[in-house]
Parts: structure tokens; C-alpha cells; sequence
């Protein structure tokens, strides 16, 4: 909890409130990309955040003193479900501190699932983000498009889903285990990853998937063939909480490619 309470601190720290009007335009743009349907019978789109030179925005485990981003679909029309495919984002070090994100722009492609076949969808919401420079600001844009079903491919759309991680079996993971042990906080995560090398000096990310735990940063090292992250997991509230191996998501972040992995066995 202690470690939870440090972050919070952090990023209160760095965050100034965003000023209504023109203020928050003259740093960051959203539009709504159109990739039209696809053959699965849903229909691709994306959202495209570009950015002013020297600002950068967060992936969804943004690191030590990032803003993930959260979206609201509330708006929408004709609206079931949206899947997110997130790019491969980077690592940037300053001050002490690792975020991960992105730079210049950010386009995050989404796939729709109409409720109901026939009927145009109207994708309409909000993102709360952050943006980073030498302070840290969260900020709120609204998005509004109703999606073509004549529309046909946007090249940066594809762009962006060619960006997108490895699987553990596109990239040669033979095993993933993760160990689980009681910690002054809650639990410590030692995951072994059987894997060739991602290139360079690789950063493993380790996500809870499980609402109200937080994970600490990870410690990432290699043994040869096998990559060992550790990371300290606690509950937002302080209390004692469960954890699924299978929830739990690491993702690689490599110099020549970025894996993402599903779930763990016992370690």
C-alpha cells in the first residue's frame, strides 16, 4: 500500500488542471478514423490523438507517474461492444522515472460490434488521458462520428495495427510461470518467461487484470533463456485480495519487438 500511496503522491505532483477552451487544443487534436466493415461483420475504426512537438500521452499500464487513459461509450449508437488494439508503445526515462507511451500521435484502433446488423453505428464518447512535457496535465476530449459501412481501409489505420504486439507464440514463448508469495503489501510476482530475446534491454510489464490492484513497477533481468520480472502487487483499498495466474497480462517491451502474454502457470 505504501508503494500505491508514492505513486498516487507522484502524479498529484506533476498533474496542473487543464484550462477550458483553446488551451487543451493547442496541445493535443482526436479524430475518429473510419476503416470500414469488415468480414467478420463488426467494423474498424480508430481513435487518432496527435500531439504538439515535446508532448507525449500513455499506454494503458503508463508506468511510475503516468495517466492511463479511460474511455467512455456511453454516447454511442448501435453500440455492443468495442475491442482495443493498442500499439507497441515506448519506454522514456526521465527524472528517475520510467512512463511508457507515446509520442507525436497516438492512433489506437478499435474494432465495433454493432447491437444490430443493418443499422449505421454512431461511435460516440470521451477519453480522459494525460499529456506529459516537463509537467504532467490530465485532459478530456469528446469524440463524435457516425461510421460508413461504405467507408473502405484507412492506411493508418493499418499502420497502427501492424504496430501492434507479438503473441506469445509469434514471438517464441515456450512457457510463462509465475510465482506468487505474500509481501508487506500484498503479493510479490515472480514471473519466468521462456522466450528468445526482444532486442536490447528488455522492460516487462506486468498487469493485474483484476479491478482495485495496482502493480509496482517491475524488475526485469535475464537468465539465459529465460526472462525473470518481479513486481509487488496491493490492493487500492489496503485490504487482502485474490489474484487469477490467468488474468494476470506481461507484456515485453523489446528494441527489435514488444510481446504480449496471457495468463501464467504456477511457478
Amino acid at each position: 500500500m505504501l508503494k500505491f500511496a508514492s505513486f498516487l503522491v507522484a502524479s498529484l505532483a506533476l498533474a496542473l488542471p487543464v484550462k477550458a477552451g483553446n488551451d487543451l487544443d493547442n496541445l493535443v487534436r482526436i479524430e475518429v478514423l473510419d476503416g470500414g466493415p469488415t468480414t467478420r461483420g463488426t467494423h474498424l475504426a480508430a481513435l487518432r490523438l496527435t500531439l504538439a512537438d515535446g508532448w507525449k500521452t500513455y499506454w494503458r499500464a503508463p508506468g511510475e507517474t503516468g495517466i492511463p487513459p479511460s474511455f467512455d461509450w456511453r454516447g454511442s449508437r448501435n453500440l455492443r461492444d468495442v475491442a482495443i488494439t493498442w500499439p507497441a508503445p515506448e519506454v522514456f526515462d526521465a527524472n528517475g522515472l520510467r512512463t511508457i507511451g507515446y509520442k507525436h500521435q497516438l492512433v489506437l484502433p478499435v474494432e465495433v460490434t454493432p447491437a444490430a446488423d443493418g443499422t449505421p453505428v454512431r461511435l460516440r464518447g470521451r477519453i480522459e488521458f494525460g499529456l506529459c512535457s516537463d509537467v504532467c496535465i490530465p485532459g478530456t476530449l469528446e469524440f463524435d462520428r457516425e461510421l460508413d459501412p461504405r467507408a473502405g481501409r484507412d492506411p493508418a489505420i493499418a499502420a497502427a495495427l501492424a504496430q501492434r504486439p507479438y503473441s506469445a507464440a509469434e514471438a517464441g514463448v515456450t512457457s510463462a510461470t509465475c510465482r506468487l508469495t505474500p509481501s508487506a503489501d500484498g503479493l510479490r510476482v515472480e514471473a519466468r518467461i521462456r522466450m528468445p530475446s526482444a532486442g536490447g534491454t528488455e522492460i516487462a510489464v506486468i498487469e493485474p487484470g483484476t479491478p482495485g490492484i495496482w502493480a509496482a513497477a517491475t524488475e526485469t533481468r535475464r537468465n539465459g533463456g529465460t526472462l525473470i520480472a518481479v513486481s509487488e502487487l496491493s490492493s487500492e483499498t489496503g485490504g487482502a485480495f485474490a489474484l487469477t495466474r490467468s488474468a494476470l497480462r506481461i507484456t515485453v517491451l523489446g528494441a527489435a519487438h514488444t510481446v504480449d502474454i496471457r495468463g501464467c502457470g504456477a511457478g
